[in-house]
């Protein structure tokens, strides 16, 4: 077994807190924004992107998918932690710094909003390093942060344009459909988006040997995440006339450029695990004839089902452990390879290659012989 970082300890306690209080304030402010029934209506409508946005999330992290326990805490961090430290200091904003909505939509927002999604990324990057192994990572923790994030914001928004208190719509069914369709249906991925620019700099990040870019990549991300954010809100501000040209011309198109690059990224990983494993195989650490079964994800899919129908369950869940050392292996031999391997890497090796050559002599791939149990 590899040992877990004395992080990790740290992280689960100042995530935990946070999230459990602010967990009670932001349930009160969420159940209070409006009647009963409203407030139920806007989360089920609020609820409906949700979903879909963490499969997509999920299908980019297919090659190592990141702990189950932390992507939920991104998700929490998002719904519970990240909003309230924006009403708070945006209520602040609004009430002491006598700041105007117009300026508060269109800078304020943007900058105390990233900063509050962005954190929970900082803190991954602090504490628990080992968890990131580059930019897609950080695109998959920062789109569950800001998942979490819309979904809250969402019931609030929902709730207010039922109210008419929005001071747009015109209220009732009419003014919660308009506000449905704008935020749930056409930009649900406008928060995602946004601190998706934080997590490329994180992810940019931990994969760098410069320690200008070290500091200077989370910092140029986030400022990419407050100038998107603020451009988007400037937008629907100043031109709500013309919001389907600003979504036309803007939106869109950086939301398209995104899954591009995402895709891009997951493909590079692909080349990137092939040839790190490749090293590893030459290094006497696992057979190179396993790679392909590892990295191609149908391939990967194939032996699972193979190892299901040869094996049953049991079968299964070996070849899944066996597949995700190796992969684990790759992105640390990765690194190693790279000249930035982690402060623990000897001890994290070690355990990798002892869980492969543990579990192998006991699962075979299509094609192989199967072995007796």
């Amino acid at each position: 077994m590899v040992a877990a970082p004395r992080g990790n300890a740290a992280f689960t306690v100042v995530v935990t807190v946070l999230v459990l209080l602010c967990a009670v304030p932001m349930t009160l402010i969420v159940g209070l924004s409006s009647a009963p029934r409203v407030t139920i209506l806007a989360a089920l409508l609020a609820a409906v992107p949700v979903g879909p946005l963490i499969a997509c999330l999920l299908w980019l992290d297919r090659y190592e998918p990141e702990p189950r326990w932390l992507l939920v805490s991104g998700l929490l961090w998002g719904v519970f932690v990240a909003t309230g430290i924006a009403l708070l200091l945006e209520g602040v904003g609004g009430f002491v710094g006598g700041i105007t909505n117009n300026q508060m939509l269109s800078v304020g927002a943007p900058v105390i909003e990233e900063a509050s999604k962005g954190l929970f990324l900082l803190l991954l990057l602090w504490w628990r390093r080992a968890e990131l192994d580059g930019v897609l990572d950080g695109i998959v923790y920062a789109g569950m942060v800001g998942v979490g994030f819309a979904f809250t914001e969402n019931i609030l928004y929902l709730a207010s344009a039922y109210d008419g208190t929005d001071g747009v719509g015109p209220g009732g069914v009419q003014g919660l459909t308009g506000t449905f369709i704008l935020r749930c249906l056409v930009s649900p991925f406008a928060h995602p988006l946004f601190t998706a620019c934080t997590g490329i700099g994180v992810g940019i990040a931990v994969n760098s040997r410069s320690r200008s870019t070290r500091l200077v990549a989370p910092l140029a991300g986030y400022g990419c995440a407050v100038a998107a954010h603020s451009i988007w809100n400037t937008a629907t501000v100043f031109a709500p006339g013309n919001f389907i040209s600003v979504y036309l011309i803007l939106m869109a198109p950086a939301f398209l450029a995104a899954v591009a690059l995402a895709i891009w990224v997951r493909r590079a990983e692909g080349r990137m695990l092939t040839g790190a494993l490749a090293d590893a195989a030459r290094r006497g650490l696992l057979p190179a004839t396993d790679i392909a079964w590892v990295v191609d994800l149908e391939a990967r899919r194939r032996s699972r089902a193979f190892a299901r129908a040869t094996g049953g369950p049991a079968a299964e869940r070996a070849m899944k452990e066996y597949q995700q050392a190796v992969v684990e292996l790759g992105f640390l031999h990765s690194r190693y390879l790279r000249g930035v391997p982690p402060p623990d890497f000897v001890e994290r090796g070690r355990g990798y290659v002892a869980r492969i050559s543990a579990i192998r002599p006991s699962i075979a791939f299509p094609g192989q012989v199967v072995p007796i149990r």
